[in-house]
């Protein structure tokens, strides 16, 4: 199967989205140009602006607008520096109350980035203006650049409106459920690109078995594998006629000189020197490594955000089981949306239909119990949070392949023993029984229409 265009979109917009200056210095940049080319439109209309403009234009003279425009450039200064003092406080809380890696939902959080971006912009373009005011103690030719310093008002006015605005958006985001959503989000916004829908009938090929004289290929680099550029690879190896298997899958941490994956001609024997250096060389630039996760095509990077907020939530420094029930909630959420595609290794092929490359990734068995045995091991004394891992099963169930049911069926068994060996009262073990119920029943009678049993 070929790559999906949508996978470059998506890298692109986590490209700048990661990063939490390239919108704020855009619109410095904006701010600085403006205040070039204002006080030039404000010479070139001196004393002909139409009457409603004029108006409502700046009307003081020289030493006025250096007082307007020299505040609007201090507070503004003053307030993108308590606008940075109340995310880092964000982001620590975020940090020491529900998980480290959550930090980033924060830093891609288009709001923060747009309001930095209108203060630094406003301090920008009225320094700027600033420079263009002559009074007559400075120059023959006095010169008031009206509209820039009315421009400057508005601009001040507006990000007054946007500190309140942030203030509320930040209230709202260091909620937990917020993250959680956030989170959730994303992760299904990578799935939709990394797993695009099959058409009805349709399933990935299988995987090729890998012959005995495959060379192995070793990682160039340590971190995390965040990216694979499929097509350069695809490319590559139908050019020197071979297959690439990369057996380590999107998020792996790679430490460099030790095996990425196994490289083979597409006749199963081992490939010249000549195009193995070259298929090396295309995979060394195909190959994108980071010092830390990130959801672009990591399908299990938000179910371990997830995790790790209920792990936290679970440790007896927190001791806050109704946040580890609401991480395992979306837990849930996602699984169900994960348990409706064919997940596994994907095997990707030329034009010719050919087998080129084989990419690993991991499969509904490995996600499912990444996501609940965490929970289960450090849930295990607390029934509401049994309870929530039994209605995750239940809801996955409803949604899953028939190939998935195995999996969940052996996550009930084990949820069975954890809760059989715990001291709970007879009401406690009543719910729990419900529970478990729900899940069988979702395991034997699948909604009408949905994948059948």
């Amino acid at each position: 199967m070929t790559v999906m265009p949508s996978r470059l979109l998506l890298l692109l917009r986590n490209t700048v989205r990661d990063r939490l200056w390239p919108i704020p210095v855009l619109g410095v940049v904006l701010a600085i140009v403006g205040g070039q080319l204002v006080p030039r439109l404000d010479a070139a209309v001196d004393g002909r602006l139409p009457g409603w403009l004029d108006a409502v234009a700046f009307g003081g003279d020289a030493g006025a607008a250096q007082t307007v425009l020299d505040a609007v450039g201090s507070s503004l200064i003053t307030v993108t520096s308590l606008t940075f003092s109340l995310t880092v406080v964000t982001l620590q809380l975020a940090s020491s109350q529900f998980s480290p890696r959550l930090l980033r939902t924060f830093t891609q959080d288009l709001f923060v980035q747009v309001t930095l971006a209108v203060f630094l912009a406003t301090f920008a373009f009225s320094l700027t203006v600033l420079r263009s005011v002559r009074s007559e103690a400075e120059s023959t030719q006095p010169f008031v650049p009206r509209l820039a310093v009315t421009c400057s008002y508005l601009m001040a006015m507006v990000s007054v409106v946007a500190l309140v605005l942030f203030l509320a958006h930040l209230t709202r985001q260091i909620r937990v459920e917020t993250m959680l959503g956030t989170v959730c989000r994303d992760a299904r916004s990578t799935l939709a690109a990394v797993l695009p829908p099959l058409a009805e009938g349709e399933r990935w090929p299988v995987a090729p078995t890998v012959p005995p004289d495959a060379r192995t290929v070793l990682a160039h680099g340590s971190g995390f594998l965040l990216r694979l550029d499929r097509r350069r690879l695809v490319a590559a190896a139908a050019e020197a006629d071979l297959v690439l298997l990369v057996d380590r899958p999107i998020g792996s941490f790679l430490v460099e000189g030790t095996p990425l994956g196994r490289l083979w001609r597409s006749d199963g024997s081992a490939p010249s020197s000549a195009d193995e250096d070259r298929l090396r060389r295309a995979l060394d630039r195909a190959v994108r490594l980071g010092p830390e996760r990130t959801s672009t095509e990591d399908l299990a990077y938000g179910l371990r955000q997830l995790t790790d907020v209920a792990n936290k939530a679970l440790s007896p420094g927190i001791n806050d089981p109704t946040t580890a029930v609401h991480a395992v909630v979306r837990t849930g959420e996602l699984l169900a949306d994960l348990g409706r595609h064919e997940l596994g290794s994907r095997v990707l092929d030329d034009d010719e239909g050919t087998v080129r490359l084989v990419v690993a990734s991991p499969g509904f068995d490995e996600l499912l119990d990444a996501a609940v045995t965490p929970s289960r091991r450090f849930g295990a004394a607390d029934s509401r949070v049994l309870g929530a891992l039994y209605q995750l099963l239940a809801d996955v169930a409803w949604n899953a392949r028939p190939e998935h049911r195995d999996a969940i069926r052996q996550q009930a068994r084990r949820l069975d023993q954890t809760a059989a060996a715990q001291d709970f009262d007879e009401e406690q073990r009543t719910g729990l029984t419900a529970a478990r119920q729900g899940v069988d029943r979702a395991l034997d009678e699948p909604v009408p229409g949905g994948p059948p049993a």
